[in-house]
């Protein structure tokens, strides 16, 4: 019996990830659902992201966010992704001391 339900848990799981990989490809959207589409992960990302950043210390959230706009900043400016963070961390780092 559990590995019927172990089976059936599988395959709840598995038809709603791999019958979209089938389709996507197939559909045609409209420019405006694809730049939508397009800022998902970036939201996504921003979401994940912003809480932890006002939580770096709880009780002075101002130098999570000093250290976010230097993350920004630096990547803006076009750094490699690991200068970047290291460059958050050693804003806050600072502001801290």
């Amino acid at each position: 019996m559990i590995i019927a339900i172990i089976i059936g848990m599988a395959l709840v799981t598995m038809i709603p990830r791999i019958i979209p990989a089938f389709i996507v490809d197939k559909l045609q959207f409209r420019d405006w659902v694809n730049r939508w589409l397009a800022a998902i992960p970036y939201a996504a990302l921003g979401a994940l992201i912003f809480p932890g950043i006002l939580s770096v210390i709880p009780e002075q959230p101002l130098i999570g966010l000093l250290g976010g706009a230097a993350a920004v900043l630096l990547a803006y400016l076009g750094l490699n992704v690991i200068l970047v963070v290291i460059g958050a961390i050693l804003t806050v780092f600072l502001l801290t001391m």
